[in-house]
């Protein structure tokens, strides 16, 4: 389902303080109903204080902030019962089985027992965790805990749906397994805001982002928005030892429209990596390896934050 015109959260001069220290430094952005809303920056940039003061979790400093049409200051309780909240760390009850898990959540909003029951075997089966409605948590693989967390969220059939770092921690074939839930989720029309480290789930999920740093956002749009505005259509990235490193002295710069020089290998960014890659060979540098590959959101950063996601 296309995201609509609606807005369901808007946020203008954004701002959270903890003592003279500044997290969030009045930040603009609205996100429409719908949508996979993205926050990705490194770890210190405001992602987790920004989502904490849309969740309500975390009071506002300064600023104006609206969260399904409600003033997060006055409404926090009734904003409370409408979103539904994936937090960074899985906080399960180990005690409880899978599916008591949902049902004790319910109990949170008030949830009557036979609707609790019939939405959490509806959301078992949802996120692909039904054969194991009868298990004990702890046992579970850290793909099933998180699946089963983004379940728990679930429960009040909320408008909107914030996901601190769903996948951290995951293997790769979890992390595709929770992708495509996220996925179906956003096709029955909910409203997703994510904060992530990376650059490939941000391209896989999100129909727009920010990018935060240093607690401002340095740059907004979708995923090829920001690539085309940021980047190149392609990289060459080329290994070289350090003694020809030492001897390239720009040799390069006219091969590419920017050179990034990064400890193990340096980034061409060009519009044709093949034929860059012959200009290199022209002017008989020497390679250990060389890759041709399209930009990505990881290049983004690197001309924006000046380093990787990942820290």
């Amino acid at each position: 389902m296309p995201p609509g015109d609606e807005v369901l959260v808007h946020a203008r001069a954004l701002t959270k303080r903890f003592g003279d220290f500044t997290a969030v430094d009045a930040v603009d952005f609205d996100v429409r109903t719908g949508e996979a809303f993205g926050f990705l920056g490194p770890n210190g940039a405001g992602k987790t204080s920004t989502m904490r003061m849309i969740a309500c979790s975390s009071p506002i400093s300064d600023g104006e902030l609206s969260v399904i049409g409600m003033d997060p200051r006055s409404q926090a309780p009734r904003i409370k019962s409408r979103i539904g909240v994936v937090p960074q760390i899985d906080n399960l009850d180990a005690e409880l089985t899978v599916r008591e898990n949902l049902l004790m959540y319910a109990r949170y909003f008030d949830i009557a027992g036979e609707i609790a029951g019939r939405r959490a075997d509806e959301l078992l089966d949802f996120v692909q965790l039904g054969e194991r409605a009868g298990d004990q948590v702890e046992p579970l693989s850290g793909g099933m805990k998180r699946r089963l967390t983004i379940a728990r969220s679930l429960i009040n059939d909320p408008e909107l749906v914030i996901l601190d770092e769903p996948t951290t921690g995951l293997d790769p074939q979890a992390r595709h397994l929770v992708w495509e839930r996220l996925y179906r989720l956003k096709q029955r029309g909910a409203t997703l805001i994510i904060t992530t480290h990376y650059m490939d789930e941000a391209e896989q999920l999100c129909d727009r982002l920010v990018v935060m740093d240093k607690a401002k956002i340095v740059a907004e749009g979708s995923p090829r928005d920001l690539i085309q505005r940021y980047s190149t259509r392609e990289v060459l990235e080329i290994r070289v030892s350090d003694a020809v490193r030492a001897t390239l002295n720009g040799r390069l710069e006219d091969v590419a429209e920017r050179v990034e020089e990064l400890p193990d290998r340096l980034l061409l960014y060009v519009g044709d990596g093949e034929q860059a890659l012959e200009a290199v060979h022209d002017r008989q540098v020497p390679l250990e390896s060389a890759l041709v590959r399209r930009a990505t959101l990881e290049d983004v950063f690197l001309r924006l934050t000046g380093r990787t996601l990942i820290e």
